[in-house]
């Protein structure tokens, strides 16, 4: 009796087979949620819409985008993952997502790398090194000055174990400097308070950064990427500046919940993809100082697991306290 009773379950399984195919086969075949584990109007919701927009042109469904912020991201991702494998919940994040366990003191209760599946990193881009114009007029003058004058001179950042914070301290690390980085909640006091000559420099993201240089408000001495940027063809690298090996990025990616369909999964890097041919979104990502990545399966995976080693060793050599 037991044996039959294991034979007709066994049966049933293997009958919903092909009708679990043909679902995905037929994906989306309803609106998509497109989870920002962020408030609305910061980068991360910017780029999150712009990909929601290119998602719904191509795969002729309504993706669209659900801000559910709080605890550094991880109540957006952890909304992610309670919706299950069927790629109608997806998460678009920073690079805080794949390093809060390594800055965070309390850690998330999962692990990005194995809970979530890796769809897609959607573009980087590199830091710009800002400071108030009288702080100095190169990186080494920075430096010199900062050295010579500590209690005077200081960094800051606008959210612990994001890009900005950890390429701040990668920078105190390589340049020698005893100098606090200041924590702010938020990029847009940060930048108020350097114009108003109350914090000395940041690295940023160059959609932000960038307006202010130009304008005058601020003065631009370093990028962190290993060419410099057509945005500003002007400033220099680190490696120019005369500090190589100093490479920074903010970063986006796509993911959903581990178990996610292959075929559903094919499909939605694929879409990503189709970037590539559409100009003006590609115009857009370099108007922002971002390049459209597109790397997807072990490619991406790498690609996080080089950033999760790159920050805890500054967080080693840096002696850096989790929060």
């Amino acid at each position: 009796m037991r044996r039959q009773i294991k034979m007709l379950v066994v049966s049933a399984a293997i009958a919903c087979l092909p009708l679990m195919s043909v679902r995905a086969e037929d994906y989306p075949n309803r609106p998509v949620r497109v989870i920002v584990p962020f408030a609305a109007g910061g980068a991360v919701d910017v780029v999150a819409r712009v990909m929601a927009q290119h998602l719904s042109d191509k795969l002729g469904q309504n993706f669209y985008v659900e801000n559910r912020p709080g605890a550094s991201g991880n109540v957006g991702a952890n909304a992610v993952l309670q919706a299950g494998a069927d790629g109608y919940s997806l998460l678009i994040s920073a690079s805080t997502f794949v390093v809060n366990p390594i800055v965070a003191m309390e850690k998330p209760n999962f692990d990005p790398m194995k809970d979530f599946t890796q769809i897609a990193l959607i573009a980087k881009g590199p830091l710009l090194f800002i400071v108030h114009p009288d702080a100095a007029t190169s990186v080494k003058d920075f430096v010199d000055r900062a050295k010579a004058n500590p209690s005077k001179y200081n960094l800051s950042t606008g959210g612990y174990g994001s890009a900005g914070h950890m390429s701040a301290e990668s920078f105190k690390i390589k340049a020698g400097l005893n100098i606090p980085v200041v924590l702010y909640r938020g990029t847009g006091p940060v930048l108020n308070d350097l114009v108003g000559g109350h914090v000395s420099g940041l690295l940023d993201p160059l959609v932000t950064s960038l307006p202010l240089a130009q304008s005058g408000k601020v003065k631009a001495l370093a990028i962190s990427g290993t060419a410099r940027s057509p945005l500003a063809p002007d400033v220099p690298t680190f490696a120019e500046a005369g500090f190589g090996n100093f490479e920074f990025y903010t970063w986006y990616g796509l993911w959903a919940p581990a178990g996610l369909p292959a075929n559903v999964l094919a499909k939605i890097e694929a879409t990503v993809q189709d970037v590539r041919k559409a100009p003006d979104t590609l115009k857009w990502f370099g108007a922002q100082g971002l390049e459209f990545s597109g790397a997807t399966g072990a490619a991406f995976q790498d690609f996080e697991r080089d950033e999760q080693t790159k920050y805890e060793e500054i967080m080693k050599v840096g002696n850096i306290a989790k929060q």
